[in-house]
């Protein structure tokens, strides 16, 4: 006798669009950010296996501003993913009083060979008017359009660290927020022991090898804009609807900003599945494919 098995979704909340550029960086607007993302993702959990990744990119910045640089990354990382699961976690509750939910602090294996470590270009923290190295003469600081931010190594995920336990969840109907921020970083030495380094995962990539993992349906990755954008930044600027890994490749996305999750885009539909990106608010219309920008297999 066959048993229905609900179609699985790997939603991505990115960090941006849960703490949105002009906006305070405050728990208060972070909650309701998270309170419109859970409205959305409600009605899904009824009909669906749904796991929910977050971005940490504001959040994790500050903690270490706060921090005063008493803390390395990797445990801020666990920091920010143990508290923005908590409220995510809470909005769905109350959105979904009776879905099955979890919240788990991910670890993810990095190399420390990766060439992310040489070149960061993951933004953090604040939009800064003008360069602060004389308060933290040990940032890297890269211009952000209107100002500048912190930019910190943003290494590709090897392996996500007890990915059975969270294909078990998802099987038993468990919903579960998890790899935020792409995870906790941690990078084997050479006697074979894990420990934390100081860098913040690509989220997108860790995302995509998740929904991989869990041979999910379509990765959906919702963040502060309603689709990319072909020559953004210019007069020819146009949203992508409908597209492939083969016409993506004539355009150019920045590595700090869209370039991530085009790429995880692309690496799910090279492994014929699919994969969305558009804006926090639009999901269902994103589901009925009436915005944002979907990624499918190429024809061949």
């Amino acid at each position: 006798m066959n048993t229905y098995v609900p179609p699985t979704l790997v939603i991505a909340l990115g960090g941006n669009a849960l703490l949105r550029r002009g906006q305070p960086l405050t728990a208060a607007a972070q909650r309701a950010q998270i309170e419109v993302a859970a409205r959305d993702i409600a009605p899904l959990l009824g009909t669906h296996r749904v796991a929910i990744t977050h971005g940490n990119g504001p959040q994790v910045g500050l903690l270490s501003i706060q921090a005063g640089g008493t803390w390395p990354l990797d445990v801020l990382d666990a920091q920010s993913e143990g508290m923005i699961g908590y409220e995510i976690e809470l909005a769905l509750a109350n959105a979904a009083p009776n879905a099955k939910l979890a919240t788990l602090l991910t670890q993810v294996e990095v190399s420390l060979e990766d060439p992310a470590f040489g070149n960061p270009t993951k933004p953090i923290g604040p939009v800064y008017s003008k360069p602060v190295l004389q308060d933290f003469p040990d940032w890297t600081l890269k211009s952000d359009g209107t100002g500048w931010r912190r930019v910190v190594p943003s290494p590709l995920p090897q392996r996500i660290l007890g990915v059975e336990t969270l294909r078990l969840l998802i099987d038993a109907g468990v919903h579960t927020i998890c790899l935020g921020g792409g995870g906790i970083p941690v990078a084997r030495a050479l006697d074979g022991a894990l420990d934390g380094v100081e860098a913040v995962i690509d989220k997108d990539a860790a995302s995509a090898m998740l929904a991989l993992e869990l041979c999910a349906d379509v990765l959906i990755m919702l963040t502060d804009v309603p689709a990319v954008m072909a020559d953004f930044g210019t007069p020819q600027a146009r949203a992508i609807g409908a597209t492939t890994p083969r016409k993506l490749s004539q355009f150019d996305f920045p590595a700090g900003t869209m370039g991530p999750k085009v790429a995880a885009a692309v690496a799910m539909a090279k492994a014929g599945r699919s994969a969305a990106i558009g804006a926090l608010g639009d999901l269902e219309a994103i589901l009925r494919g009436d915005t944002g920008t979907w990624v499918c297999p190429d024809a061949d």
